[in-house]
């Protein structure tokens, strides 16, 4: 069983390269297992990396439902969800996360959490549906210039990945990877976004990431700020790239900050019978 984007035996070297109910809103979707607990809003809703499912969370979830309702979820071939047949771009897994929250009877607005290619798809999700999106906090984020930036600047870095994609990869992975990059000329990414947004980085690299692949890293976490109009890059100390396993302190704690904005950009945040209905039915990760 995959439980990172790698699996356990190579992820301490090499994690952070490729940065893991029927639906009835999006035609022909798959069934997604869920955990939802908590009862207040905004709805916390957290995606996870390419090959991780739900329990990725595990580390920040019962304290998110402390003071929020939390939702995480197994995309399509990782945890508990049967692998699809069909399109894994980021909008196509935007849509289904949305139609997803609906079934649970989950309303916006919503606070977006994503780490790596879920920070990709929650940055997708962002665009497409702005009216549903109050915040949003990107932990160590897949870029959308990602992919061809690591094969024009990092190449040895980008040929392993061509290595892993087909020898490491299981199919729900290698469609995520291989669709990365589809549909992001839908997305409008010349327009920063206008809600509170927090940006939160690693600050340790293993040996095999040091040198072109870090100094890309870099460059593009730069241009995130003008993805976002985030006013600065948050580097995690002592994080690696699961920063929420790393230093789950430091993410609760930019995500009450940015809660606590929300207030006075009139974001309700109350108890919700939907959130209580949905606590009471799913447990956490």
């Amino acid at each position: 069983m995959v439980t990172t984007r790698w699996g356990r035996g190579i992820r301490p070297a090499l994690v952070s390269l490729a940065v893991l109910a029927p639906l009835s809103a999006v035609a022909g979707a798959p069934s997604m297992a869920r955990s939802v607990a908590g009862m207040q809003r905004p709805v916390v809703v957290l995606q996870a990396g390419l090959g991780d499912g739900k329990e990725s969370w595990s580390t920040v979830f019962g304290r998110i439902a402390e003071s929020n309702t939390v939702f995480a979820y197994d995309r399509p071939g990782y945890g508990e969800s049967p692998v699809t047949d069909g399109s894994r771009d980021p909008c196509t897994i935007a849509a289904e996360l949305r139609s997803a929250l609906r079934e649970a009877g989950l309303a916006p607005p919503y606070v977006l959490v994503g780490h790596s290619f879920g920070g990709l798809y929650q940055y997708v999700f962002a665009k497409l549906y702005p009216q549903d999106v109050a915040g949003l906090v990107l932990l160590d984020p897949t870029h959308p210039d990602h992919w061809r930036r690591m094969q024009s600047d990092a190449p040895a870095t980008a040929a392993l990945m061509k290595a892993m994609r087909y020898t490491v990869f299981s199919p729900a992975m290698a469609a995520e990877f291989d669709g990365q990059g589809s549909c992001l000329d839908r997305i409008d990414t010349n327009t920063p976004l206008a809600i509170p947004v927090r940006l939160l980085t690693r600050t340790q690299f293993s040996f095999v990431e040091s040198g072109s692949f870090e100094s890309m890293v870099h460059s593009l976490e730069d241009d995130w700020r003008r993805l976002l109009g985030a006013k600065a890059v948050q580097r995690i100390p002592g994080a690696g790239h699961y920063i929420h396993h790393d230093q789950p302190d430091a993410v609760v704690q930019e995500l009450q900050s940015l809660i606590g904005e929300l207030p006075a950009r009139g974001v309700r945040i109350a108890t919700t019978a939907a959130s209580k209905k949905s606590a009471g039915r799913h447990s956490g990760p």
